[in-house]
Formats: C-alpha cells, structure tokens, sequence
C-alpha cells in the first residue's frame, strides 16, 4: 500500500518520518544495515530529487547506514544494474529504501509516496529497468501524460528542492538522534 503525504503541509516530515518507520518495521526481511539508494540525473532538473536527497543524506555518518546515488556521482539508468550488484555484494543483509522522483497526477504534484515494496525507476519515461529496494519514496515533481522527458526537462527547481528537503528530514526524523554527526 503506498502512502500520500502533501510536501506543502508544514507537518509532512513528521509525517513521512512516521510512515517510513511503519513500513521500516513491517518490512518481512531481517537486515542489518539500511542502504539509501537515490536515482535520478543530476543533469534533468525533474530527475534530480534522487541525486540531491541523496546530497543531503551523504553529509551525516552514521554505522550501518549507506547512501548511494548523489549529485557528484548519481546512480541513473546507465549505472543501475551495477550499483544494483554492488549493493547485493557489499551489503547483503540491507534494508534498501530507494528514493526517486516520479510524474502523477495534478492532484498529486508536491506529494511524496512511501510504501513497502520495490521502486520501478524509469516507468513514468517508459523506460524499463529493473525493479530496486525493499521500501520506496517518491516525490511527484510533475504531471505525467505526454512528452514525459520534456516535462522533467521543464520541472521547477523549487518543487525538487522542497521535495528533497521535506524527505531528507523525514529520513534524518527516523534515525537515532545521538548516534547522527553531520561532517559537512
């Protein structure tokens, strides 16, 4: 079941952080680390909610918690497959929330998605790519319908940003505040 929260309310982190602890703890598996698997390109404005969530959460340590996929070096649809590998390799035993913009419908647009299950990135551009993590989040950064790369290409840097600053401090709610050290 996926979950709707509006990115505008003032109380949508709160929220979010609540949401992803729900489904953090009905997740089946047993894992032992959380890896964050942020996708999207740095280089289209509407796909780099990814990139730029996993910008912020890149800037705090934290033991048994990874994040992959940042502006500097984003995880996209040429490198998913890999970085997917990597992920099984080095961190068998992860919980992977994968994070990633997505097109919806008007009444969505500023909304953010949770539920248990995997992310299929690409499917609002058509593209198919495999199926990645055990949770995800999304952020609906603009209408779906035709045209849907010239849409990502002319999505608003703000609702990105707004997006990603309402998910990252959803995450950073969730986490252990004494265990949290920002290094940037």
């Amino acid at each position: 079941m996926a979950f709707y929260i509006d990115a505008k309310k003032e109380s949508s982190s709160k929220e979010i952080a609540y949401l992803l602890k729900k489904c953090i703890l009905h997740h089946p598996g047993k894992w032992s680390e959380i890896v964050f698997l942020c996708i999207g390109s740095d280089r289209m404005t509407g796909d780099c909610l990814g990139p730029y969530v996993g910008y912020l959460l890149s800037r705090y340590r934290l033991n048994g918690i990874f994040v992959y996929g940042t502006l500097s070096h984003p995880v996209h649809a040429l490198n998913l497959e890999k970085m997917t590998r990597f992920i099984r390799t080095n961190h068998p035993e992860a919980l992977v929330i994968a994070i990633d913009a997505s097109l919806g419908e008007k009444k969505h647009l500023g909304y953010v998605t949770i539920g248990n299950g995997a992310l299929y990135p690409g499917a609002g551009v058509q593209k198919e790519l495999p199926p990645v993590g055990d949770i995800y989040i999304t952020g609906i950064v603009n209408i779906s319908g035709i045209l849907e790369q010239l849409t990502l290409q002319t999505t608003r840097l703000s609702t990105v940003i707004s997006l990603a600053d309402v998910i990252t401090q959803g995450i950073l709610d969730v986490l252990p505040e004494e265990k949290l050290i920002q290094t940037l």
